[in-house]
């Protein structure tokens, strides 16, 4: 007899991540009538808000747009405390979609993709994972998006380093303090520049290195008005319609 370890289970769609993209893909394919599983490596839900709680990190859209359109009363019903959401505020609503739509059940985490292959005979992909699983599947879902694996600087002296260093897309679940430090902060994309000031309030000194001239400007986030809400709310199927039409979405 073969144990449960060993015998494949058996889906239609096998979806990788469980950030927006996958906590989706597994929302449409339950309600068209697939059998789906989806594959997490963190021990949480959320994705990119799962891994990335540097300090300062939040949406770069509104929050009333960074946001799922596919039911009515999700939109309705769930409310935004600032105009630009943090990550705390993020992964709580993932979190809160995950619970309201019964998505967990359906859900595998701490459990990362070692291998998958298409095989030609059966038609179907095999996938492996680290926890010895093997699922059998029409469907091979990469809802993995582009900021799942963190671009560590290969720099001489790195690994002797006697200070503390953190990346901002491995970034600790605990809170890490500043007070009294130096702190060098490498790189102004998105992370840098919303990490830096927050940062520079706590520290002693701040160093920025930028390798290359960026351009941002000032959020003016704010806590979100409730006539601004409502007004979202009276007219998302038409905003939703023009942010679908435009070059930037």
């Amino acid at each position: 007899m073969h144990s449960d370890e060993q015998c494949p289970k058996k889906f239609d769609a096998v979806i990788v991540g469980a950030g927006f993209s996958g906590l989706y893909m597994l929302y449409q394919l339950r309600e068209h009538g697939f059998s789906a599983r989806i594959i997490e490596a963190g021990d949480g839900i959320g994705g990119t808000w799962y891994w990335n709680r540097y300090p300062g990190a939040r949406c770069d859209i509104e929050s009333m747009q960074y946001s799922y359109s596919f039911s009515e009363k999700l939109q309705q019903e769930w409310k935004w405390s600032e105009l630009y959401a943090s990550q705390p505020e993020i992964l709580h609503y993932l979190n809160y979609v995950a619970d309201k739509f019964d998505l967990r059940k359906d859900i595998q985490l701490s459990t990362r993709v070692n291998a998958a292959f298409f095989d030609e005979t059966n038609s179907c992909w095999e996938i492996q994972t680290n926890q010895g699983d093997r699922l059998l599947a029409k469907y091979c879902i990469m809802a993995t998006g582009c900021l799942s694996t963190a671009q560590t600087p290969q720099m001489k002296g790195l690994d002797t380093f006697k200070g503390n260093h953190y990346h901002t897309g491995l970034w600790p679940h605990k809170d890490v303090s500043f007070s009294g430090r130096r702190v060098a902060i490498i790189g102004t994309g998105s992370s840098g520049i919303q990490s830096t000031p927050v940062i520079a309030e706590e520290a002693d000194h701040v160093f920025v290195f930028q390798r290359t001239p960026n351009f941002s400007i000032p959020s003016r986030n704010e806590p979100l008005k409730s006539e601004y809400e409502q007004w979202w709310k009276s007219n998302y199927g038409e905003l939703r319609r023009q942010t679908l039409e435009t070059p930037f979405a």
